[in-house]
């Protein structure tokens, strides 16, 4: 327990602080602390403030990543308290935002889920022609125009003598799927573009529920040492 307005020398800080006495030196380095006072031998001389700095950086920099923790650290010391009060709101807006997206990544797989545990592996050669996807799903081939125009479904173009025609690889028909489970559920097309996004842009994840189950679980995680380092940034907030 560090005594209110007692100074420490690095390797005490270190200790109540959980970091190295070199991590210490990198992060007053880094900006992510204030610059240590000096005694008269030059040794460093540490405050509380800086255990509270230290701390709140760990936990942001679970929530938001080091880079963007190690910039928060800098500005919030030098901005005005409803500037240092939107930056922390806008960490808390972007999990938000990342939560949301997983989400509606997971409603897509939901909705193709049963059927997809009772069909076939699919092979990379399985592509589909527009007649061919409209008769497995069993909806018109204007509205699988109407999903592509919207955004929802984008099936690859070949040429043809008479021109050009779609086809749908795994992607796009995994997305048309998808797209006629949400609208048969009821979903607008806004929501179903928000779950389709959503698992285009996590790809790496888009077969599998339990990895979005611990995508979420880890957001969750994230969420909550934004709310333990929230409490000591706005100490050092209103400490200014």
């Amino acid at each position: 327990m560090v005594e209110q307005g007692a100074l420490m020398n690095t390797a005490a800080v270190a200790e109540a602080s959980g970091y190295s006495v070199q991590q210490v030196r990198d992060l007053e380095r880094r900006g992510v602390i204030p610059p240590a006072g000096r005694a008269d031998n030059g040794y460093r001389r540490f405050s509380e403030a800086h255990v509270r700095a230290l701390r709140a950086y760990r936990d942001l920099a679970v929530a938001v990543g080091p880079v963007e923790a190690r910039r928060a650290m800098r500005d919030i010391r030098r901005c005005s308290p409803e500037e240092g009060a939107a930056l922390i709101g806008s960490f808390h807006t972007g999990l938000h935002g990342e939560r949301e997206r997983a989400l509606a990544a997971r409603r897509g797989l939901e909705a193709i889920q049963a059927e997809a545990e009772t069909e076939a592996e699919p092979v990379a050669a399985d592509v589909m022609t527009i007649s061919e996807l409209s008769q497995a799903l069993g909806v018109r081939s204007s509205a699988l125009r109407f999903w592509e125009g919207e955004g929802l479904v984008e099936p690859d173009r070949i040429t043809t003598r008479a021109g050009t025609a779609r086809r749908y690889g795994l992607a796009a028909i995994r997305e048309a799927r998808i797209a006629a489970a949400l609208r048969a559920g009821g979903y607008r097309v806004p929501d179903v573009r928000n779950a389709i996004t959503a698992i285009r842009e996590m790809h790496d994840v888009s077969h599998s529920l339990a990895a979005l189950d611990a995508r979420l679980e880890a957001i969750a995680q994230r969420a909550l040492a934004l709310l333990r380092a929230g409490a000591l940034l706005a100490e050092i907030i209103e400490s200014r």
